[in-house]
């Protein structure tokens, strides 16, 4: 094996996961502001597959070969040009979005851009801190650019899910009350986490009501098709955002993506060391298994991230 190659997880057209080949590709080119990854591990994350699929065709140039992935764990192997922040041996995790898509996560190196990358807080494993940061910055940037704090009725729905369980726990830790909508299994989880869970369905906008009679304050919809219910349960001079309905922009709301930020990604990491944030892994699959982790991404059923061990 060449030492100027690495081994990767790549397609070469947008499909399914039948398009995922195992292979060997160049090491990236570490630019300047850049830092390489020796990967650890890296979490799955829907938008994975989605883009393989195509389904950001319209916002994102695809250069071929791509190899998925924005979630990462790792050991920092070598720096760029004007990379104060890092250090060779440096343990770290980043939310490695570029600004096409080429280079992800799922191979042995990764080129991370400095200001997508954070020191991985102590008390997490390798497998935790790869499965926070994208979703965990999802939830901390919409809560933060709703302003929620410690006189806040917050309600997360979805909160059951990879974004929303990080969303019920950092809406905890900025000061709020939290109502989260689940299904019954998923209760008692939630509200170890601090969540008041309400349960889908028939009746939902009563249930939320019954708990928070003067309305909710924050409103933070990770599932999308919900904005009724957010606008029936919203208190006057309320804030509302979505990551998954661009109808909130029509309704007062914000319509919001996530965006690689070291700062908050730090933030999280500090949270995490203060126990005011776990991250739970539901599955772990080796590299060479992605197709497998990708499929049962695709259920939308695991209670918690799902890790590849590179």
């Amino acid at each position: 094996m060449s030492e100027d190659t690495m081994r990767a997880m790549a397609y070469e057209t947008y499909g399914g996961t039948e398009v995922l080949t195992e292979t060997r590709l160049p090491m990236p080119k570490v630019a300047p502001g850049e830092i390489l990854v020796k990967v650890k591990c890296a979490g799955v994350n829907p938008v994975d597959w989605k883009i393989m699929a195509g389904g950001l065709d319209a916002l994102m140039d695809v250069v071929y070969p791509v190899v998925p992935g924005w979630d990462v764990a790792g050991t920092v192997e070598r720096v760029g040009i004007d990379v104060p922040e890092f250090a060779v041996g440096d343990e770290v995790m980043a939310y490695a979005r570029k600004d096409y898509v080429h280079g992800g996560t799922f191979a042995e190196y990764v080129s991370v851009p400095v200001r997508a990358a954070a020191a991985k807080p102590a008390s997490l494993g390798w497998h935790e801190a790869a499965g926070l940061p994208l979703a965990g910055l999802t939830a901390y940037q919409l809560l933060t650019r709703l302003a929620t704090g410690k006189d806040d009725t917050v309600l997360i729905h979805g909160a059951a899910g990879g974004v929303g369980s990080f969303g019920v726990q950092i809406a905890r830790a900025l000061g709020a009350r939290v109502i989260g909508t689940a299904s019954a299994r998923n209760h008692d989880r939630l509200r170890e986490l601090g969540c008041e869970p309400v349960e889908y369905g028939d009746g939902l906008v009563e249930r939320v009501r019954a708990l928070a009679p003067d309305g909710i304050t924050v409103a933070a919809d990770f599932v999308g098709g919900v904005l009724d219910v957010t606008q029936a349960v919203l208190a006057k001079g309320g804030r509302h955002a979505s990551i998954a309905d661009h109808t909130v922009l029509g309704a007062g709301g914000q319509w919001m993506w996530v965006r690689p930020d070291t700062e908050a990604l730090a933030e999280l990491g500090r949270l995490a060391d203060a126990g005011q944030l776990t991250v739970t892994v539901a599955k772990t699959f080796p590299l060479s298994e992605l197709a497998a982790a990708f499929e049962l991404s695709r259920t939308g059923r695991t209670a918690g991230k799902i890790v590849v061990e590179v």
